[in-house]
C-alpha cells in the first residue's frame, strides 16, 4: 500500500480541486469540465452571497460567472438539475445511469390514487401550452403524496396536486426544469431538451451493484480521496455499511480505486486509481504549490466529508443555518478560508442586494494562524472579487477572534 505524508494528503486533495496553484478551470468550459470531474455539486436555493452551485464554481473557476452556470443548464443543456447528492447538478451525460432510479420513482408514483390521470394531464397541458410552474398548470386541490426521493415511504402528507405531480413528473424524468425565477421552477417535457440517443440510451449499470459501485467510483472522485467509513459524503445513496464494504472491495479489485495509508491516520484512504499521476507529482514535489485565498460554499464537495477534513487539517466546520442562533458558534452563514494548504479560519460575507454592497460581519481565524498584511491583503482581495461576483461594492471586513 502507498504511504504518504499528511501534508502530501492535504495537497492531493486541493490540487484535485483545482484549489492550490494556478486555476485548473477556467470561463465557461472550466466551469463544466469541473462539474464533470466532481460528478455532481450540489445545489441549495439560499442566497446570502451566491447560492451553494455557484460559489463552489466561483472559488475554483477563473472568470466564472452566474450567468454561465444558467447558459450550461438552461440554454445549452450540457447540466441538468436532478437528484443525487440532495439537491444537485450534474452532466447530462450521465442521465443513462439513473435510468433505474427513475424507473423506481415511476413506480413509485403508481402507489398514489389519481397520480396516473393526473400526469396525463399535466403532460398534455404541457406539450400544448409550454413550461409551467405549479401556480400556472391549471390543475386545482390537494392528493395524498410524498417525493420519491424519500424512498422509506412511512409517511403521507396532503400536498398540492399541482406541485405534486409536476414533482412526480420530475424525478419520473418525463419533466426537467426549464428554468428557475427565484426560488420558482419551470417545468418542461425533457424529449424536448434531451439528444433523443441520449433519452433511448440503455442504463449502463445492468445491476443494483453496477449502479452502487459507480456512484460510491464518483463521490470519491468528487472529493478527491475518501476513506471506507460512513460519511456524509455518501448522502442519497441508499446502501448499508456491509454494501459499502463490498463495493470498496469490488473497486479496488478491479483496479478502479487504489488506498493509500497516510501517516498518522488510523483508516486508510482511497483514490481513484486515474488519479496517481497526480498524487505522484505531490510525493515527488513536482506539483505546483503557489497560494492562492479562496472562500469554500458550505456544500463543497471537498468538505462533505467533515470528519476527514478534521482529521486531514484540524478544521472543525459546521454550517450553522438550520442551528438556533442562541447555540450558533460563528454565524448563520460563514464560509470557510482556504489560504494555500492551510484552512486560515471562517468568514462571514453577506450581500445587501438593495445597497448593492457586500459587508463582512466578521472574521474567525484558526490558531496559529499569522494574520500578515499580506494575508489580509489575500483577504481583501477574495472579498473584492466576491463582491464583483455578486454585482456590488464592498466594505472592508473587520477582523475578529
Amino acid at each position: 500500500m502507498l504511504t504518504i505524508t499528511l501534508n502530501q494528503a492535504r495537497q492531493f486533495m486541493l490540487l484535485k480541486q483545482g484549489l492550490l496553484g494556478s486555476h485548473r478551470f477556467s470561463g465557461r468550459d472550466g466551469a463544466l469540465q469541473y462539474v464533470r470531474q466532481a460528478g455532481c455539486i450540489q445545489y441549495d436555493p439560499v442566497d446570502v452571497c451566491g447560492k451553494n452551485a455557484e460559489l463552489t464554481l466561483q472559488s475554483r473557476v477563473k472568470g466564472f460567472r452566474k450567468q454561465m452556470l444558467e447558459e450550461l443548464l438552461y440554454k445549452d443543456r450540457l447540466l441538468v438539475d436532478y437528484s443525487d447528492k440532495e439537491l444537485s447538478i450534474w452532466p447530462r451525460e450521465d442521465w443513462p445511469y439513473f435510468s433505474g432510479y427513475r424507473q423506481k420513482s415511476v413506480e413509485h408514483g403508481k402507489r398514489f390514487p389519481g397520480i396516473p390521470e393526473l400526469e396525463a394531464r399535466a403532460v398534455d397541458y404541457i406539450r400544448e401550452n409550454g413550461p409551467v410552474s405549479s401556480d400556472t398548470l391549471p390543475i386545482e386541490g390537494t392528493i395524498f403524496w410524498h417525493s420519491s426521493m424519500h424512498w422509506s415511504g412511512h409517511w403521507h402528507k396532503e400536498s398540492q396536486a399541482a406541485r405534486s405531480v409536476l414533482e412526480q413528473l420530475y424525478t419520473d424524468g418525463v419533466l426537467l426544469i426549464h428554468h428557475k425565477s427565484g426560488s420558482r421552477k419551470y417545468y418542461d417535457l425533457a424529449e424536448k431538451y434531451l439528444p433523443p440517443d441520449l433519452l433511448n440510451t440503455p442504463d449502463p449499470c445492468p445491476g443494483e451493484e453496477d449502479f452502487l459501485d459507480w456512484r460510491v467510483r464518483r463521490r470519491i472522485g468528487a472529493v478527491g480521496m475518501l476513506w471506507n467509513r460512513r460519511s456524509d459524503a455518501w448522502l442519497g445513496i441508499r446502501m448499508d455499511s456491509e454494501q459499502r464494504e463490498a463495493s470498496f472491495h469490488r473497486l479496488e479489485k478491479n483496479g478502479i480505486i487504489t488506498a493509500v495509508q497516510v501517516e498518522q491516520m488510523r483508516f486508510p484512504l482511497y483514490l481513484l486509481s486515474v488519479d496517481l499521476p497526480m498524487m505522484e507529482s505531490v510525493r515527488t514535489g513536482q506539483a505546483a504549490r503557489k497560494a492562492r485565498l479562496e472562500f469554500l460554499a458550505p456544500l463543497d464537495p471537498m468538505l462533505w466529508d467533515r470528519k476527514l477534513i478534521e482529521a486531514l487539517w484540524g478544521f472543525r466546520y459546521s454550517w450553522e443555518i438550520y442551528t438556533p442562533a442562541a447555540k450558533r458558534q460563528y454565524g448563520y452563514y460563514v464560509l470557510p478560508i482556504l489560504y494555500g494548504d492551510r484552512f486560515a479560519g471562517r468568514i462571514e460575507p453577506k450581500v445587501d442586494r438593495k445597497a448593492k454592497l457586500l459587508t463582512v460581519g466578521n472574521i474567525w481565524f484558526e490558531p496559529g494562524i499569522r494574520r500578515t498584511g499580506k494575508l489580509s491583503g489575500m483577504i481583501d482581495g477574495a472579498v473584492q472579487r466576491l463582491a464583483a461576483f455578486n454585482g456590488c461594492g464592498f466594505r472592508c471586513p473587520e477582523e475578529g477572534g
